[in-house]
């Protein structure tokens, strides 16, 4: 019993010289720290990079993947941009929305910022692209790291898309 209570003196006095000796003082306002990086942490688009990448153009850049080459008629294929508003509607609708930035870009004047083939590139394979393509990499972070997901079309369903991007 005088075991337990020289014990539990021990303890007490422990915690009372381990807890105390800090004095926190009272700060008026408000404040963060942001000093600390970890390394888990998105790198930062280079300050040379002033002008955002959904608004960067880059109409030479075809990114990486199957797409390497593509030619547009003059004139729209109403058909396809048909198909395409409807595949668009039912697979993209989610992240973005044609009028405004919402998680991913608007697709909205695209085709005057990037090249067809970066288009088709990044609709079918999202993952290759954000790996590989810088202008990809800095739409991620531009995005808060929301990826684009993988919507497994075929390229016939992505050049309908495209050119239903067309008409907007």
């Amino acid at each position: 019993m005088k075991i337990n209570v020289l014990l539990s003196g021990i303890m007490l006095a422990l915690l009372v010289v381990g807890c105390g000796g800090k004095e926190e003082k009272k700060k008026d306002g408000f404040s963060v720290d942001r000093s600390k990086a970890t390394e888990n942490s998105v790198a930062a688009v280079p300050e040379s990079d002033a002008v955002p990448a959904s608004q960067r153009i880059t109409l030479d850049d075809k990114g990486v993947g199957q797409i390497t080459s593509i030619t547009l008629d003059a004139e729209i294929n109403t058909e396809m941009a048909a198909a395409g508003s409807e595949i668009y509607k039912m697979n993209c609708t989610a992240c973005h929305k044609l009028d405004k930035r919402f998680i991913g870009p608007s697709p909205k004047g695209i085709l005057e910022r990037r090249s067809p083939e970066w288009i088709m590139n990044m609709i079918l394979d999202p993952k290759l692209m954000t790996e590989q393509d810088r202008c990809a990499k800095d739409l991620l972070i531009e995005f808060n790291g929301a990826a684009m997901a993988n919507q497994n079309l075929t390229v016939a369903e992505t050049r309908s898309i495209l050119e239903y991007f067309r008409t907007l």
